[in-house]
C-alpha cells in the first residue's frame, strides 16, 4: 500500500511539475526564444566583427609593408604616396604609422622642413596617443636645431624636459645643442649639467653632454 502511495505522490508531482512548466512556457516562452535569438545573432554579429576587423587590420598592414619596402629600396616619392593612401583609407593605427614614417621619409629625402612641420603637427594632436605625440615632438626638436632657432626647439620639447618624464633626455639634449649652436652658452651648460646630473640619464647620451660641456669650458663659455 505504501508503494502505491508513494508512486500515486510522484505521478501527482510529476504531473504538477509538466502543468507548471507549461504555465512558465505559456508566460515567458516569446520572451525565452527572443533571447535565444538575440545570443545567436550576437554572437554571429561578434564573429562577422571579428573577420572585418581582422581583414581590414591584415590589409592596411600589408600596405604599409610595402610603403617601407619602396623607402628603403630609395623609391621616396613613391612610398610618400603610398603612405599618403594609407594615413586617409588605412585601418586602426596604421593611418599615424603612416603618419610618422611619412615624416622619416622626408627627412631622408632632403625635405627637413616638411618633415619637422609633420612631427610638430603630430605632436599637437590630441587624437594621437600620448607617447607617440611625444616622440614626435622629440623628432620635430631634432630636426629644427639645424633649421630653427632655439624658441621653435624650445616649442616642440622643453615641456618634455622635466624630471620623470621619459623622453626628458632626449629634450634636454636637443634643447642643449640648438642653445649652444645659438651661441647662448649658459643655457646650453645647463641644459647638458641637467644630463649629466641626471643619475638615470644613459651613458651615451650622459657622455656627449659631458663632451659639450668640456667644449663650453675649454672655450669659457659661461653666458
Amino acid at each position: 500500500m505504501a508503494n502505491e502511495n508513494d508512486s500515486f505522490i510522484r505521478e501527482v508531482n510529476e504531473e504538477l511539475r509538466s502543468d507548471q512548466f507549461k504555465g512558465i512556457w505559456r508566460s515567458f516562452g516569446p520572451y525565452i526564444i527572443a533571447l535565444a535569438v538575440l545570443i545567436v545573432l550576437g554572437t554571429a554579429g561578434y564573429r562577422a566583427y571579428e573577420y572585418w576587423h581582422d581583414n581590414r587590420a591584415s590589409a592596411s598592414g600589408d600596405k604599409f609593408l610595402a610603403a617601407l619596402t619602396l623607402a628603403r629600396e630609395g623609391k621616396n616619392e613613391e612610398a610618400l604616396a603610398a603612405l599618403s593612401e594609407l594615413e586617409k583609407d588605412g585601418y586602426g593605427s596604421y593611418p599615424v604609422l603612416a603618419r610618422m614614417r611619412a615624416a622619416t621619409v622626408q627627412a631622408a629625402n632632403g625635405d627637413t622642413a616638411a618633415a619637422a612641420a609633420t612631427f610638430s603637427a603630430l605632436g599637437k594632436d590630441t587624437s594621437v596617443p600620448e607617447v607617440i605625440r611625444d616622440a614626435a615632438r622629440v623628432r620635430a626638436a631634432w630636426l629644427l636645431i639645424d633649421t630653427a632657432d632655439y624658441n621653435a626647439v624650445s616649442a616642440e620639447v622643453e615641456v618634455l624636459a622635466t624630471p620623470g618624464n621619459a623622453l626628458r633626455h632626449s629634450a634636454r639634449e636637443a634643447l642643449g645643442l640648438s642653445a649652444y649652436k645659438a651661441g647662448d652658452m649658459g643655457r646650453a651648460r645647463e641644459w647638458f649639467e641637467q644630463i649629466v646630473e641626471d643619475t638615470d640619464a644613459p651613458r651615451n647620451v650622459a657622455n656627449r653632454a659631458q663632451i659639450m660641456l668640456d667644449n663650453i669650458t675649454a672655450a669659457g663659455g659661461n653666458s
